[in-house]
């Protein structure tokens, strides 16, 4: 069956280790472990080497790190502005009721103090095959197509979403029940 990719990218309004974003980063573990306890929840790209930034460093099946193009922050350590995520989810419902549910959503209610206002969708959805693992050069060409062209089959948000079969739904609960054929 089908799996979702969710993919979320945003730049902070200073590096990760400065103090503008040491409430974002003191919530990091707690929400990655609240998405890991979610019902739906099938797995993450987890940094490897926690010391060093991610930029190059390769997260096995999940690919080299990289960054979508609207990312013009540093590389290197104390410069690192990129906030990134990709998970694979059972279905849309599943992600939904994480993003916008428990700590993720005190989060984003706290994103204004965190990160500068994008230009560019702050996260991106698609269908992989059951065997699939998405890549981080995936998933950034995915938010770059989601910029380009609004939300096709290949790349769609909550908004837009689509079920496996390219039918565009209405909503993400929507999604759900076609999914689930409820």
């Amino acid at each position: 069956m089908p799996r979702v990719s969710f993919y979320t990218f945003a730049v902070g309004k200073g590096a990760l280790d400065s103090e503008v974003m040491s409430g974002f980063v003191a919530m990091i573990p707690s929400v990655f472990g609240e998405a890991e306890g979610s019902g739906g929840f099938l797995g993450r790209a987890v940094l490897p080497d926690r010391t060093r930034p991610p930029f190059g460093q390769d997260f096995g099946p999940w690919g080299v790190f990289g960054v979508p193009r609207f990312y013009d922050g540093g590389t290197e350590p104390g410069q690192v502005t990129v906030a990134s995520t990709l998970s694979l989810w059972r279905d849309i419902e599943a992600v939904r009721c994480f993003a916008y549910g428990g700590l993720h959503k005190a989060a984003l209610a706290k994103r204004g103090e965190w990160f500068r206002r994008p230009e560019w969708p702050t996260y991106v959805m698609w269908w992989v095959a059951d065997e699939e693992t998405p890549t981080w050069a995936e998933a950034s060409r995915k938010l770059e197509a989601l910029h380009d062209l609004g939300p096709t089959l290949s790349a769609f948000n909550f908004k837009i979403p689509f079920d496996p079969q390219g039918r565009q739904l209405r909503h993400a609960s929507a999604a759900a029940g076609r999914v689930h054929g409820i």
